[in-house]
């Protein structure tokens, strides 16, 4: 039994650059509030609102966002990056200030942040969970070597950093979590980090599964080809269109497509274990929920992000996934290859590593 840790305060903020970042860290929460630490939670209103209907015994505290947002043109996606640097640097030098204050009003001990840059503090122990190490740049080695330099220094500034990922590359994420040159700080892999489980006696129906997520405009865009192509699939569709908040608008869908806005996440554990394929961006944090229900997936990465383009790639090159890009996408073809080809991302158990995890970082907390 895990000891007691005299209600430790610990502070947990997920990045709001779509809401992966926010889902990964529900079972870091729940392992908190299992060995006996108060939560208090930070996020941008649509990451609150998830995270209040999962947790009805946590804090939760308003912070604003990056508000990163993304183009249509999968050329201009590095331009466009760059012309925001400057007010993602302003958003990052503000969470340090309001993470300052917060530490003061309310007696946090310990920090953890999902790669919110700002959440370092030099009196109280601070993690920093990322599985990008190794940043993927489209202009070249140099430039790699340049943004791992500037990613590192950020790190830096943290107690600690946990790695949602195995130790033994190359892990889900390969070169991305498993690079040559790590972080100096202290670096733990903690396993992946997934609210989804496989469910007993869970059989795959011959139903396909379509998850959209990400920001805008390219959920929308994807959202435009999925529909335009459902009435030349057979089967039977279930269309979950990633909006917590509602708000779309209509989808002329056939009869036999079912369309959610959003899905609590029992409800979509248990449509991921009856799908027989889902089709799917290629983030990591969807990538670590395919592999928590053992899934068939099709994996469509959202267009200029190399990040998912790579993990696309490398689940591809596995046989655990069959991929194509936005711009090919032919849903018929791809679901006529994944039924040939018989790709899974197989279910595996992760073990009791993010629970020493967890009572290490509090063991370190001193309670204020």
């Amino acid at each position: 039994m895990a000891p007691e840790h005299h209600k430790k305060h610990i502070l947990v903020a997920p990045l709001d650059w779509g809401l992966g970042h926010t889902t990964r860290c529900i079972p870091v929460i729940y392992e908190l509030l299992k060995q006996g630490a108060r939560v208090t939670a930070a996020g941008n209103r649509v990451q609150l609102r998830l995270l209040e209907k999962e947790f009805s015994q946590i804090d939760f505290q308003y912070l604003e966002g990056y508000n990163v947002h993304y183009t249509a043109k999968r050329s201009r996606f590095v331009i466009n990056l760059a012309q925001q640097a400057p007010a993602i640097l302003e958003a990052i030098r503000n969470e340090n200030r309001w993470l300052r204050d917060i530490v003061r009003e309310y007696s946090i001990d310990g920090v953890i942040s999902d790669n919110r840059f700002g959440l370092y503090h030099a009196g109280i122990p601070t993690v920093f969970i990322t599985h990008q190490l190794k940043i993927r740049n489209p202009l070249g080695r140099m430039m790699e070597t340049l943004s791992r330099r500037i990613n590192y220094r950020w790190i830096g500034r943290f107690s600690r950093c946990w790695i949602p990922d195995y130790p033994e590359a190359p892990g889900l994420a390969g070169a991305l979590s498993h690079p040559a040159v790590m972080p100096a700080i202290p670096c733990a892999y903690i396993g992946p980090l997934s609210r989804m489980q496989l469910l007993p006696g869970a059989v795959a129906k011959e139903m396909v599964l379509i998850l959209l997520s990400g920001p805008e405009p390219q959920r929308s865009l994807f959202e435009k080809i999925v529909c335009e192509q459902l009435p030349s699939c057979k089967a039977g569709t279930v269309l979950v269109r990633g909006l917590p908040n509602g708000g779309g608008p209509p989808l002329a869908v056939p009869g036999s497509t079912v369309v959610y806005d959003h899905l609590p996440a029992q409800k979509l554990n248990q449509l991921m274990c009856d799908a027989a394929y889902i089709i799917c961006r290629s983030g990591y944090s969807s990538v670590m929920d395919l592999q928590a229900v053992g899934a068939r997936p099709i994996l469509v990465p959202t267009p200029g992000q190399t990040e998912q383009e790579y993990l696309a790639e490398l689940l591809g090159s596995q046989h655990h996934a069959v991929i194509c890009s936005q711009e090919q996408f032919n849903m018929e073809v791809l679901l006529g290859e994944a039924k040939y080809r018989n790709c899974i991302l197989p279910h595996r158990n992760g073990g009791s590593v993010l629970e020493q995890a967890v009572e290490g970082f509090l063991n370190e907390c001193k309670p204020g």
